[in-house]
């Protein structure tokens, strides 16, 4: 991995520094536990009396619940209770639990009368083991009235489709749509040399997470519910649980201690959590209820698939005269995030490469599938794959090089993001620029190699990301920093740890700013009863905003100790510094430690310091280019990457080691969702095909390519802590283009979707045989 520096800026008082933490691979806060298997996740808590809960699911994908007969189920030894719809409360909530923004619908209650998908929830029970639980399910007989499916978008969108919501939409099953129009639409195609279009059919990848989804619920005495549960948004969990079951927010406590994964997927509030708390309640004793494999295919969330349809207009000279497109998704049997992941997708077309006129469409669709939610990427992935493709390709008819071409049309400093906001800087251009550099581009392209069955090819991806939600939702990071009587730190923060080391990045930077030693920082985070709020772990926002907050409050405190100390050494404030744990007067040899400055004295306390941060981001972009070689082998169709370069520009890297495991990270992801991952849906029936790990197929660390990560610095944004922006979406984007325009360069044919199949790749193969021997 290769890191290239600049100047230091997004300092809270506005002059650059020389950084000692911030930028270094520190060893991870929470690594030991982690490693000796002392970290407790929310299946590990122990729990005096726990019951285990367990969900029915139907076996049909649209149909009314006739009757439901749970006796056989109750009179079950060892089963303690058992629910149906006509048990919990009949309340409409968020299955994406953000009400006050338009990313979520309000379509789902916690069980109905009515099911929408093949393995929705019907009934739960809760007995001493979960082997008891599972034969009470298999005891519960529902009598189903089946109703007419649509499992796909055409379908759900003909005229006299069924509608599977009564919710009052404009169109059955059409979520409200996006539309965003800039310049002259007519005028740009008018004026352009060259018009290509093309329809790019998206595949239903999941998120795969190593925890699946589990909770632990348990109420006091006095009617105070503690969940615990593997959750991205501990706060929003406690609003919808509060808001559905009635009871103040002071009566539902949430913990999220470590987590095992979530992409995304798990920003949702999901059925077994309402239904774990309602079972809680009923017996009055712990009960907690862990999804298996199968049921995190079934009850989780995927990737939304669907097609885009794209039309773009070239001047001869490369420049793009106009853009439209219509993106439309299949929400699945809810909206969950659909609205959201549409108007992000939607949007990020205005963008990337620069284009005056455009028109977008932007639709989600209810059909009678599995949910689709929020994932890594939220609807940028989509919308990028199709655009980066026809990119490629219209550099070929025009005679650019595909690299040259991308670069050529580049967004840079100043021109308008998706968001709204001008961008910062010039990182497309500099990533595309470095790996270019980096794997001798020409001389690659012009070198393809191979025997005649195995054929190589290079490709390259590009995209950008936002560091927040913003202007979807409007967000907020809080973090309070205290310094205790020694000089040691605790820093509160309800960032939610997915697992990738953000609390040590928070401590880095707040160690930073207090001018302490990295391991003066401890962190209590996970606590709705204990932390300050938090809207969530996503969209990429982790460090840049709960790390600006966390930098706040760090220079509050920092401010108190130099005003406490300034007296002690007869100088002013102003010509005080901390560094290292000892307060120094500048320009000078003198200093006292914090722990002399802050203990207590004889006859005196311990002063209280104590500093809030609050941060309310608007966007800024990271960007990243990749560059993929590819061989194919087309006796077989398989096809292999050999090796990846991606190239990214995240602003100031608070700690390499950490970023360069979230870009190959997603490059693993994206191999997959290029090449073999696809949840697949029986179109007659509605039943999951391959809702396990033995069918659905992931790249393992076997298949894994070499990666030569390269991390550029070269456009900080001052609103981040000393400039750092996100990186935990950014590499999942570029990887999929730069893969599938490897493989035209390899064989010549051009794949307008994924997951790219090796029975595909024989079949074009001797599709485009069949046309050249006429």
């Amino acid at each position: 991995m290769t890191v290239h520096d600049r100047t230091v800026v997004g300092t809270i008082d506005g002059t650059p520094r020389d950084l000692s933490i911030v930028g270094k691979s520190v060893k991870r806060s929470d690594t030991i536990e982690k490693v000796t298997g002392q970290a407790k996740y929310a299946g590990d808590i122990p729990l005096p009396g726990l019951l285990y809960g367990k969900i029915k699911r139907s076996d049909i994908a649209h149909a009314r619940i006739k009757n439901i007969d749970v006796s056989k189920a109750l009179a079950l030894k060892g089963v303690k209770a058992v629910l149906t719809h006509h048990d919990v409360p009949r309340v409409l909530h968020y299955g994406s639990p953000h009400p006050r923004s338009a990313s979520c619908t309000k379509d789902q209650y916690i069980l109905d009368d009515r099911v929408r998908y093949w393995g929705e929830g019907v009934a739960a029970v809760a007995a001493v083991s979960e082997e008891i639980a599972e034969e009470a399910l298999s005891l519960i007989e529902v009598e189903y009235e089946p109703l007419p499916a649509v499992f796909t978008i055409e379908d759900a969108m003909a005229e006299g489709a069924p509608a599977l919501h009564d919710n009052g939409l404009e169109q059955n099953n059409v979520l409200p749509p996006v539309i965003v129009t800039r310049g002259d639409i007519e005028k740009g195609f008018a004026e352009a040399d060259l018009v290509l279009e093309g329809e790019y059919e998206l595949g239903r990848p999941t998120p795969a997470y190593m925890e699946p989804n589990v909770c632990a619920c348990q109420w006091d005495g006095n009617g105070k519910l503690t969940i615990w549960s593997s959750t991205q948004t501990a706060f929003m969990v406690r609003g919808a649980l509060a808001e559905v079951l009635g009871v103040p927010l002071n009566k539902v406590r949430v913990i999220v201690d470590h987590m095992g994964g979530g992409f995304g997927a798990k920003q949702d509030l999901f059925q077994h959590e309402f239904l774990c708390a309602l079972l809680a309640k009923q017996t009055l004793r712990p009960v907690r209820m862990e999804f298996t494999r199968k049921e995190t295919f079934l009850g989780g969330r995927s990737r939304h698939p669907g097609k885009i349809w794209l039309k773009q207009g070239f001047r001869k000279d490369g420049t793009i005269t106009a853009r439209h497109a219509v993106i439309t998704l299949n929400s699945g049997a809810y909206g969950s995030h659909s609205p959201g992941v549409t108007n992000v997708g939607t949007a990020s077309l205005t963008s990337l490469f620069r284009c005056e006129n455009v028109h977008l469409e932007g639709r989600a669709i209810y059909t009678n599938t599995p949910i689709a939610g929020a994932f890594r990427g939220y609807g940028v992935v989509q919308a990028y794959y199709a655009l980066d493709l026809q990119m490629d390709e219209a550099a070929e008819r025009l005679g650019f090089d595909p690299a040259e071409f991308k670069l050529k049309n580049a967004v840079r400093e100043g021109d308008i993001a998706p968001s709204g906001h001008p961008i910062v800087g010039h990182g497309l251009e500099d990533c595309i620029k470095r790996g270019m550099q980096e794997v001798d581009w020409q001389e690659a392209r012009s070198q393809r190699k191979g025997d005649g069955v195995k054929r190589r090819g290079w490709g390259i991806g590009c995209e950008m990301h936002g560091s927040s939600a913003y202007p979807g939702i409007k967000e907020q990071g809080n973090a309070i920093v205290k310094m205790n009587e020694d000089g040691t730190v605790t820093l509160l923060t309800g960032t939610a740890g997915l697992g990738t080391g953000a609390h040590t990045a928070l401590s880095q930077i707040v160690a930073e700013e207090l001018g302490v030693p990295f391991e003066h920082i401890s962190v209590v985070q996970g606590d709705t009863d204990i932390v300050p709020w938090d809207i969530g772990a996503f969209a990429s926002h982790t460090t840049y905003m709960g790390g600006r907050a966390a930098q706040i409050a760090a220079a509050e405190v920092r401010k108190q100790v130099l005003n406490h100390a300034a007296p002690m050494l007869n100088v002013a404030p102003e010509e005080l510094t901390i560094r290292d744990g000892l307060i120094v007067v500048k320009e000078s040899n003198r200093s006292i430690s914090l722990r002399e400055a802050v203990g207590p004295t004889k006859g005196m306390p311990a002063i209280q310091l104590v500093g809030v941060g609050t941060y309310t981001p608007t966007k800024s972009y990271s960007f990243g280019a990749h560059f993929a070689e590819v061989e194919v082998d087309t006796e077989t169709g398989e096809i292999s990457v050999l090796q990846v370069v991606p190239v990214h520009e995240i602003g100031k890297v608070v700690h390499p080691i950490a970023a360069q495991g979230q870009i190959e990270g997603g490059i693993q992801q994206g191999i997959g969702h290029t090449l073999s991952e696809d949840y697949q849906i029986d179109l007659k029936t509605g039943r999951s095909l391959n809702p396990a790990f033995v069918d659905y197929k992931m790249p393992l660390s076997m298949d894994m390519p070499p990666i030569r990560t390269i991390i550029l610095e070269t456009a900080p944004d001052p609103g981040g802590p000393f400039g750092a922006k996100g990186v935990g979406e950014d590499p999942i984007i570029a990887i999929g283009p730069a893969i599938a325009n490897a493989i035209y360069h390899a064989i010549g044919v051009r794949f307008r979707h994924y997951p790219i199949t090796p029975e595909q790749v024989l079949n074009a193969l001797k599709q485009t045989n069949h046309e050249a021997s006429k």
